[in-house]
């Protein structure tokens, strides 16, 4: 489950849209291409359809929380009643559905979100899970989800994936989220501040914190993304640490419990 309190990314709302709509378009074409979605992926027990499936759900709950927030109410009761195998069931469910029905249903349902986003005050609060979001933080997280999601379906197909600037949103979620990655183990945020310095995919650096932090993370946007997402641990990365508490930050990334 995605947790979202975050701090709102300081991001252009139509530059964030639009790398939504990218991201959902690139995996499309991607699974498209992939004639057997009963291939499994990384996530135990989820296969190709699971991670669509996965994907198409978690945007109807997105609308659903902006256009319909009462309704929303017992989407949020259900998540606390079924715990930790509530995501999973919803998978399962709709990834039975025949293929073309769930690729109409995720094409049409992500079109809907994005147009129903952009339409919305960026400021605009609805209810979430475990909190509440606006337009401006539920894009990039979107973003984010659709990114790692087809990560999964990259590694079960055995592709390697071009990294794009859409990676900035993903890595700003990484570092709005430390607060988060410590607080997941049971362990305050350090309070000496930290700098991080990726080197994007055209080969320009992005930055966050001050130059004179002692806590710093050095190495490439694609790195950081896969070990915020969980997608990889950061000792299978080429991600570098200076500073106790920037490594053992790394060691328990995330961006969602």
């Amino acid at each position: 489950m995605v947790n979202y309190n975050l701090a709102v990314p300081e991001e252009d709302d139509a530059d964030v849209l639009s790398a939504l709509v990218a991201e959902g378009d690139e995996l499309d074409g991607l699974v498209g291409e992939v004639d057997d979605w009963s291939l499994p992926t990384p996530a135990p027990g989820w296969t190709v359809a699971h991670q669509i499936a996965h994907l198409t759900w978690s945007d109807a709950n997105a609308l659903c929380a902006l256009r319909t927030p009462d309704a929303f109410d017992a989407e949020l009761r259900r998540a606390e009643t079924e715990g930790s195998a509530y995501a999973d069931r919803a998978a399962a469910a709709r990834a039975a559905l025949p293929r073309p029905v769930l690729l109409d249903e995720w094409r049409s349902g992500r079109t809907e979100l994005a147009a129903a986003l952009r339409d919305t005050p960026w400021d605009h609060a609805f209810p979430w899970y475990m909190s509440k979001v606006t337009p401006a933080l539920m894009t990039p997280l979107r973003l984010m989800e659709t990114w790692a999601h087809g990560q999964d379906v990259f590694d079960a197909v055995g592709l390697a994936r071009r990294p794009t600037d859409r990676l900035r949103h993903v890595a700003s979620l990484g570092v709005l989220g430390r607060a988060l990655s410590f607080a997941a183990v049971g362990l305050p945020e350090p309070a000496d501040p930290f700098r991080v310095e990726l080197t994007a995919p055209d080969g320009l650096t992005w930055v966050w914190g001050p130059q004179a932090a002692a806590q710093r993370v050095q190495g490439s946007a694609m790195d950081f993304c896969l070990c915020v997402t969980r997608r990889r641990s950061w000792s299978e990365t080429h991600l570098t640490t200076t500073g106790e508490d920037a490594r053992k930050w790394l060691e328990v990334a995330r961006v969602f419990l």
